[in-house]
């Protein structure tokens, strides 16, 4: 069997770490740095501290009865982790898995200490150092996705980076409590046509 065969459908990791580790180690500040990804043309940003990996998307298990935007389910290591499309969490259509397709391991805080999630993008594109004073507030109005999941604007450049709020947009107990909300409906609607 072939390394290529061998590998097949197993999650490959990126070095961002290792970037992450040789910027930090050049004297820059770890809090203005984030990784950045594209999704749906846009260029979006976690902060580099909650990036724990990079996955090549790969085998990604369906879970029934669970909400849309949940791609699914991978194995990290022995440990189930959740793979969250972040397209279908901001209501946007989920687009087609290409070879550039991501899964970014977050690890986000919950009320049993912290946890790790999937988050399936488009690509990752690269760590960019942001200085604080180079972020703006984020917008009250005209953006695709809620406001309260954005953390900030980045300007990098002529452009802007919109920097997300990992703990809003990946909040566990939002994620159960949006699926409680969607089965009580279905179950309501479901009563209603009886």
């Amino acid at each position: 069997m072939s390394d290529s065969e061998r590998d097949a459908g197993m999650p490959q990791r990126a070095s961002v770490g290792a970037v992450a580790e040789e910027q930090a180690s050049a004297g820059r500040d770890e809090d203005n740095q984030y990784l950045t990804f594209r999704l749906h043309g846009e260029m979006y940003a976690f902060g580099i501290l909650n990036v724990k990996e990079i996955l090549e998307y790969g085998k990604v298990t369906e879970v029934p009865m669970m909400p849309d935007f949940i791609q699914g389910v991978i194995n990290l290591r022995g440990e189930v982790v959740a793979v969250v499309n972040l397209a279908r969490r901001f209501r946007f259509e989920a687009p087609a898995v290409t070879k550039r397709t991501c899964v970014v391991i977050i690890e986000v805080p919950g009320e049993e200490g912290h946890q790790e999630l999937g988050v399936m993008v488009d690509s990752v594109s690269e760590v960019l150092q942001i200085p604080a004073e180079d972020i703006r507030a984020a917008p009250g109005f005209g953006a695709r996705i809620r406001a309260d999941f954005i953390k900030g604007m980045g300007k990098v450049g002529d452009d802007f980076v919109i920097i997300l709020a990992e703990d809003r947009v990946l909040s566990v107990d939002e994620l159960a409590m949006v699926e409680q909300l969607r089965q009580d409906t279905g179950q309501n609607a479901e009563a209603q046509g009886e």
